[in-house]
């Protein structure tokens, strides 16, 4: 007769001297348990060793040697906490360390917002080349800036810009609030609470920026439980995914200046979006890993599809 499979790490803590053997056994922990994987790193072995360092208190940059350190009592008590929380109870890791990078930059999380992640990453710095040849960006927004993490970039990006960030959850709003702080950006970034542009002043924009909810309901149904840590609302995207998506459109037609652009991160949803407004040009953007779930809509273009 088999045994069931054990849903609780094999108690191996006599063995686990060094950061190394807890490196080891909490990868073979992570394929056992089944955890999901992508919001901190795509693979166990680096999510692992950031957990391992952050707890410690080490270097991200620490020397290999480090795993070779034979730990305190104390040390080992931290770790056992941090991957029983991880592996048990599938907690995601950005919410146990309370961080989540942005390539250089560090940003506050928390339950109240996803974990930064986004292409955005990588394409911010290339969409000032879709705007006319010499023109001072002044005029951004992010709108579902949830943590306040791309409002942040295009602050960085766009010395010279006023960023508007939008986000309807006050909650994800105080998250931002944290962000925008650490980041000495007060006097550059302004947050709304508002539902899209509903409670926004009147402002027309060069870049309209947005990660919104995307997800259909039934895909956020089945979600991996470390998905389903984060807050619905900013993932839930409506029966087909583009409630959100729709609405920013159509109020985005008055927001952006004549040259001005949105750009949108929509994940799986390309087909759906080109399905819905085929008439409407949308420009893919290139990623490195070739998802190019982004696209470019310009003002012009906006206008003709949702314009009076």
């Amino acid at each position: 007769m088999n045994r069931p499979k054990s849903h609780r790490p094999r108690s191996a803590a006599p063995e686990l001297h060094t950061p190394g053997d807890w490196l080891a056994w909490a990868v073979t922990e992570y394929e056992s348990h089944e955890l999901a994987l992508g919001q901190i790193s795509d693979n166990a072995h680096d999510e692992v060793l950031y957990l391992i360092l952050h707890t410690l208190e080490l270097p991200m940059d620490s020397e290999p040697d480090v795993l070779e350190r034979v730990l305190s009592p104390e040390q080992k008590k931290l770790l056992k906490k941090i991957f029983r929380r991880r592996i048990l109870d599938h907690v995601p890791a950005s919410y146990l360390t309370q961080e989540a990078w942005l390539g250089e930059h560090r940003f506050y999380c928390d339950e109240r917002v996803l974990t930064p992640r986004s292409y955005f990453l990588e394409l911010i710095p290339t969409l000032p080349s879709y705007l006319p040849k010499g023109l001072p960006v002044r005029d951004v927004v992010d709108v579902c800036t949830g943590s306040g993490c791309l409002a942040v970039l295009l602050a960085y990006q766009h010395g010279g810009a006023q960023v508007d960030a939008v986000e309807l959850s006050p909650d994800a709003l105080a998250v931002a609030k944290i962000n925008v702080k650490e980041h000495k950006m007060e006097d550059r970034i302004t947050l709304h609470e508002s539902d899209v542009f509903d409670a926004v002043p009147e402002r027309r924009y060069d870049i309209i920026l947005s990660n919104p909810p995307y997800e259909p309901s039934e895909v956020c149904d089945n979600l991996p439980s470390e998905f389903k840590h984060e807050p619905r609302m900013a993932l839930d995207g409506g029966a087909d995914g583009l409630v959100i998506v729709r609405k920013l459109l159509q109020q985005s037609v008055s927001r952006l200046h004549p040259h001005g652009i949105i750009v949108l991160e929509v994940g799986a949803q390309r087909t759906a979006m080109q399905n819905a407004w085929p008439r409407l040009p949308m420009r893919w953007l290139k990623t490195l890993d070739g998802m190019n779930c982004v696209c470019l809509i310009r003002a012009e273009d906006l206008a003709k599809q949702f314009g009076n």
